[in-house]
This record gives C-alpha cells, sequence and structure tokens, in this order.
C-alpha cells in the first residue's frame, strides 16, 4: 500500500478557495483506531461555517465528519472491525479526524458497519445528519404515532432524512421549503407541505406537538404559536443560547430544548437498520470529486441543495 495520500487542507480560515490539495503520509492507528479508506465523504453546513470561522477550531486542520470507507487498517485492542469492513461513521466529531482525504484514522467507536443496501456515497450523506435527526426526534422528542411535527428545512440534508425518520414512527408531518420542493417532500410522506416564500407558516399551522427547528434566526419565535400547550421546540441551530430559548419557551407555556450531537456506534447501528428495512434513504443531490472541494463548497453555502452533497477521493 502507498505511504501517502491526498488530503483536504485549510491553513487560514476564509470563503471556498483557502481549501487546497496536498499530499501527506497515510495515518498510523494508535490504540483503539481504525484506519479507514475514504470512499465518500458527506459535506455538511458545519463545514462550510468552521471553513469560514473556525468557532471551536483554530487552523490549520482538514474537514470532514460524514465518512463511509473500508478498514485498511487496525490499532491494538480493536475488537469491532477487521481490515476490509465496509463502515460508515463521524470520525472522533467535534474533533477533527479529516474525512476530506483518501485515508482517515479515529476510534473504532466512531463507525459502524455500512448500511449493506448503500453504496458508499449514500451512505456517506447519512451520519451526521442522520444522528442529529435521530437524536432530536426519536432520543429526545420520543416522536409516535399520531403525534404533530413541523420540521423546517424538510427538504435539506438533515430535513429530508428527519422527515423520513419522523413518518416511519407514524407521526404527521407537516415541511416548510420552498414551492419546487414539494413533490419531493410529499413522496417522503409529507402530510403538508407549508410554501416559505408565499405562506407565513406561524399563522398557517397551529396545535403541533413537535417543532424541529433547523433554521435558526427569527423561526424560533415565529415556530412557538404554532405549537399546542406543553409542546417541544427541538432547536440545533444555537446550542449556546440554550438556556435563552428553554425561558423563551416556557414562558409561551411551551418547552424548548437546543442540543449538540452526541455521536455514537449503537445509534449508528439503528440508523443503518432502518436504511436496510427500506424506512429511510438519503439524497443525494450532488457529488464531487476531492479536486472539486471548492465547487461542493460553494454550491452548500448557496442554500439551495435538496439532500447532501458528497465527495469522492
Amino acid at each position: 500500500m502507498t505511504t501517502n495520500m491526498i488530503t483536504v487542507h485549510q491553513d487560514k480560515l476564509g470563503g471556498p478557495e483557502v481549501l487546497r490539495l496536498i499530499e501527506t503520509a497515510i495515518p498510523t492507528p494508535g490504540p483503539g483506531e481504525v484506519l479507514v479508506e475514504v470512499r465518500a465523504a458527506g459535506v455538511n453546513p458545519i463545514d462550510t461555517k468552521i471553513r469560514a470561522g473556525g468557532m471551536w477550531l483554530v487552523p490549520p486542520f482538514t474537514l470532514g465528519w460524514d465518512v463511509s470507507g473500508v478498514v485498511a487498517g487496525v490499532g491494538e485492542g480493536v475488537r469491532r472491525f477487521e481490515v476490509g469492513d465496509e463502515v460508515y461513521g463521524i470520525p472522533d466529531f467535534p474533533h477533527l479526524a479529516g474525512g476530506y482525504a483518501e485515508f482517515v484514522v479515529a476510534s473504532e467507536s466512531s463507525f459502524a458497519p455500512k448500511p449493506t443496501s448503500l453504496d458508499h456515497v449514500h451512505a456517506a450523506a447519512l451520519p451526521l445528519s442522520a444522528s442529529i435527526a435521530w437524536q432530536a426526534l426519536v432520543e429526545g422528542a420520543r416522536i409516535g404515532p399520531d403525534q404533530r411535527v413541523l420540521i423546517h428545512a424538510a427538504a435539506g440534508g438533515v430535513g429530508h432524512l428527519a422527515v423520513q425518520i419522523a413518518k416511519s414512527r407514524g407521526a404527521y408531518v407537516i415541511g416548510t421549503a420552498s414551492a419546487a420542493k414539494h413533490e419531493l417532500l410529499r413522496g417522503l410522506g409529507v402530510d403538508e407541505v407549508v410554501d416559505y416564500t408565499s405562506t407565513d407558516f406561524g399563522t398557517a399551522v397551529r396545535d403541533v406537538d413537535v417543532v424541529f427547528d433547523l433554521i435558526g434566526g427569527d423561526y424560533e419565535d415565529r415556530s412557538l404559536p404554532t405549537l399546542r400547550p406543553g409542546g417541544l421546540l427541538l432547536n440545533i441551530t444555537n446550542p449556546p443560547a440554550a438556556d435563552a430559548t428553554a425561558a423563551k419557551a416556557e414562558a409561551a407555556g411551551r418547552r424548548g430544548i437546543t442540543f449538540d450531537l452526541d455521536p455514537n456506534p449503537e445509534r449508528l447501528a439503528l440508523i443503518a437498520e432502518s436504511v436496510d428495512a427500506g424506512h429511510l434513504r438519503p439524497i443525494v443531490t450532488e457529488t464531487f470529486p476531492l479536486t472539486e472541494v471548492v465547487k461542493a463548497h460553494e454550491l452548500a453555502e448557496a442554500n439551495r441543495t435538496t439532500g447532501k452533497i458528497v465527495l469522492i477521493p
């Protein structure tokens, strides 16, 4: 096996143009770690935000937390995987393991067996987005039959998976999206679609049990009146403001929860089971070779994509 690999590197914050390809040594897995040959890597909104503003990270670094690939090496003490296993996962989130590369090394707990019914491109569209939706709706809200759920940005990377997860549990789903995406959402099982460009969802929607806010900003305030008394607002867009969200919801007679993703392999395994059972299917809107990562980030920042963008090393 070759000793070097191509990786996407940035040594300063800024626009997509700061992303550049470099050649570096293939990492060696340490105790409890696996080396994965990356077959595909998903692009997430958090990637573009960190590239531009750093958030909790300081360059130099390599982005990428959505990975699907094949185990190429195992460190001491690894028990769950062997060389040749097909896996997918979220390498060491929120620390940087660097999925935008030909190989990535991370703890074995970052990965689970890849859904057998998906190729690597579609599997790479799942880990981060599906984990967020699952943690919020299944573990947080405990969505069940006949509950009314409002999902904002329902056709987006997280939203289209959240729709399917809620529907698989018997919920009545209302989704906000532009008119061009309504047919897609109906195909995913959405019961009502609201065109946010022409309709104020804050007055058009009422008596929902759960709102899953994937946009933030004024959507939080506008969503509270759509909830029934005691209803739950789920917010992942501004974790530092969690206390303010909870207080605002409580004042309105509702509940508000803001959470950070807490990845684990057990959840990834459940997501894979749901996929292989036919309940969950990721949509990939565009693929790019690793050499065109700048174009991938330009498209991601346009905020007009349906489903996910995936890089192929």
